[in-house]
């Protein structure tokens, strides 16, 4: 009976041995078959990958590293990283904080796997330098750190970039030309309507009044020279208002000051809203590019107030400092929503905007229990020294 027990146990024995046996070379086979499939998911990725250890010593390079930068897998196996992508090209993230890894010091943001995106110029074999973007993960393997690079050569979007940029400041030149012919057209209309309407109106005027002196007096004589009189008195009001409108005489006869006075003044006679003007006379004698510049973003910020903000209290506030001119718009109305600031069809919005950096200034508009627009111009030596 022993015997039997015996052989029973060494014949279970036997059969856990092959079932583990069996199983660990399953195991075996299935981890062998995963890393035979991650080796050729890495061979053939179009993405350059590069492993190093935490000295920066390249490890392993797929076939597309080696294309980018111009070599072959053999030749990068072993070699240093910045021979490749060297120190002093790596660039800094937006948000200033250099993405280094391994033991150079060079610090990884934690996010997520340890793995962040960065910018670095690469250096092919052939000594060319080219903008590459790329993520950085680590894992620990044996007691190393091991650090995985996938990079990806964007000269192409680079340059497309730099053509859209290019594009961007020639479409800001434009504007900023056709800005000025604008105001050389409007000062010209305006001084032509003053200088020969005006002229002419005020001569049929006078003439009006001597005849009324030696004419006689029939009533409807005198009824109908009244009602001329009247029109034009209306005509040159009219004519006033319009040449005003295309071109404030007080811009040019007092400056800026006296124009956002008068602007002021107006604002308040029309709209019944207070409107207040802090500003040192002396310090806003501008040349006429700014001058015109500052005055047509309180003209148009005042238009907006009139048909949006149902203020009751308006501040305008310019003063200089540092080099730079610093205007304040406020009022206490209901305020710009976040999606009305961009919309397309905010053309008096994108006017200031336009007319701000056509003279190399910074514009914000905030929303905060009203509308404030706060404006930064730089001031050229010539208007420093004003």
């Amino acid at each position: 009976m022993g015997r039997h027990t015996h052989t029973f146990l060494l014949l279970a024995a036997l059969a856990a041995a092959t079932r583990l046996s069996w199983r660990m070379g399953w195991h075996c086979a299935r981890n062998a078959a995963t890393a035979k499939r991650s080796r050729g998911i890495i061979q053939h990725a179009t993405d350059a990958i590069i492993s190093t250890d935490e000295h920066q010593r390249i490890l392993q390079v797929n076939p597309s590293a080696a294309a980018m930068f111009g070599t072959t897998a053999q030749a990068m196996q072993g070699a240093p990283l910045e021979h490749y992508v060297p120190r002093d090209q790596r660039q800094q993230a937006p948000n200033g904080a250099a993405h280094y890894f391994g033991a150079t010091g060079i610090r990884m943001r934690t996010k997520g796997r340890r793995t962040s995106d960065y910018a670095v110029t690469g250096l092919k074999a052939n000594g060319q330098h080219f903008p590459l973007e790329g993520t950085i993960s680590s894992l620990s393997e044996n007691g190393q750190r091991i650090y995985t690079i996938i990079l990806r050569d964007i000269t192409e979007r680079k340059q497309v970039q730099e053509q859209l940029e290019q594009s961007y400041s020639q479409l800001r030149e434009l504007s900023a030309a056709l800005q000025t012919i604008r105001e050389e057209e409007r000062k010209h209309i305006a001084r032509e309507l003053h200088d020969d309407l005006g002229q002419l109106l005020a001569t049929l005027r006078g003439d009006l009044a001597l005849l009324q002196r030696h004419s006689g007096h029939s009533a409807a004589a005198r009824k109908l020279q009244k009602g001329m009189d009247e029109l034009l008195m209306s005509a040159i009001a009219s004519l006033r208002r319009i040449a005003g409108n295309l071109r404030p005489r007080a811009l040019d006869e007092g400056g800026l000051y006296f124009a956002l006075e008068s602007l002021r003044h107006e604002f308040e006679s029309r709209n019944a809203i207070a409107c207040t003007l802090d500003a040192n006379e002396e310090e806003l004698i501008l040349d006429d590019a700014y001058s015109t510049a500052i005055f047509r973003i309180a003209q148009e910020a005042m238009t907006n107030i009139t048909r949006h903000a149902e203020a009751r209290k308006v501040a305008l506030s310019l003063y200089r400092k540092d080099g730079a001119l610093h205007v304040t718009i406020h009022d206490d109305g209901r305020g710009i929503a976040e999606k009305d600031m961009d919309k397309a069809s905010s053309f008096g919005l994108i006017g200031m905007r336009e007319r701000v950096w056509a003279l190399h200034g910074d514009i914000a508009i905030l929303s905060d229990g009203g509308t404030r627009i706060m404006i930064r111009l730089p001031l050229p030596e010539t208007n420093q020294n004003a």
